[in-house]
């Protein structure tokens, strides 16, 4: 047995180094070379539902019949998705390590179905990657919920496979988020997701799409997070998805009390290649500090293990600027 086996979501990995969704992730060929880069398993390229959508609505002619719409729709979605359910049973023959399907959606309706077709495909697990924009102002923050909740539960009750959340930082109370999804049937987090966001072009005075790949400094964002979620009392898997591009990132994830990492912006980057440098940096620090597995050193510096938790609420800079004066 490596020094560097872990499990996730009740699933051994040869690495808590996972190969996230990307266009990586997209083919059976590059799937099979991150799992020769030493890859604890792959996210699939998720499936998006208004991806799904649009394309139907791209073919659809306004003058035709509404029939030929709905046959266009149906024809575009399941065509869509019995290519991804190939990939999935493909990518199963193919590799050793685990195979998590994605899905990317913005509604529960229409999915619970899908995700049993993932499931038969041989999908190890499912990774359900989604936000609701709230604009209506008055729905209160519990109604937005509630949908996360009931599209977990409903999936529940339906897969036997491990479900994980992909989830957003813009909560109200996180923790309560952990501890709802956690009630609701989710085996794990992944914190956080990152979403197309919005820029402006002063010259065009065009809206325009601001940077989409993360980079090491968000981390910080992201270890208060997991390393309070992580002290939580309740079984609920964790994995850091944010700013992995160094054993060192690594590392801290791992500290604060992650299962896993995510790699996906260091890959368009690197490529595979940062896969084998981030596990041959992990096992070099094991090495160092004398440690022979993951689970003697996961979680050592997160919320409940830290001497001085107050750490992790501090919000404010007067302490830190203090110094300066």
């Amino acid at each position: 047995m490596s020094k560097l086996n872990t499990h996730y979501l009740g699933l051994e990995l040869s690495s808590p180094v996972i190969a996230g969704s990307s266009n990586f992730t997209s083919a059976v060929s590059s799937i099979v070379e991150a799992e020769a880069a030493g890859a604890g398993a792959v996210v699939l390229k998720s499936l998006f539902e208004e991806q799904i959508l649009s394309q139907a609505s791209s073919l659809s002619d306004k003058s035709s019949y509404p029939e030929a719409d709905d046959y266009l729709a149906w024809y575009t979605r399941n065509n869509t998705i019995d290519n991804y359910l190939d990939l999935i049973s493909d990518a199963r023959k193919s590799v050793k390590i685990p195979v998590i399907a994605s899905i990317n959606c913005f509604s529960g309706e229409g999915w619970t179905d899908f995700a049993e077709k993932v499931q038969s495909a041989g999908a190890n697990a499912l990774e359900l990657n989604v936000f609701y924009l709230p604009v209506d102002m008055h729905q209160t923050g519990t109604q937005a919920e509630k949908m996360y909740y009931s599209l977990v539960s409903d999936l529940k009750k339906r897969l036997s496979i491990p479900i994980s959340v992909k989830i957003s930082s813009r909560f109200t109370n996180l923790l309560n988020v952990a501890y709802q999804m956690y009630n609701h049937g989710a085996a794990g987090l992944v914190l956080f997701n990152r979403f197309y966001e919005p820029d402006f072009d002063i010259n065009t005075m065009k809206i325009t799409a601001a940077p989409v790949l993360s980079n090491p400094i968000e981390k910080r964002y992201v270890l208060r997070w997991v390393g309070m979620v992580s002290a939580l009392n309740i079984e609920m898997a964790i994995s850091a998805s944010t700013g992995v591009y160094s054993a060192e990132d690594a590392i801290k994830y791992l500290l604060a009390g992650a299962d896993s990492v995510q790699v996906c912006s260091a890959l368009y980057k690197k490529g595979f290649s940062v896969i084998k440098e981030i596990n041959n940096g992990i096992l070099n620090w094991m090495i160092e500090k004398e440690y022979s597995s993951i689970r003697q050193f996961r979680g050592l510096l997160n919320y409940r293990n830290v001497e001085n938790p107050s750490l992790f609420e501090r919000t404010q800079f007067m302490k830190h600027y203090s110094s300066y004066i």
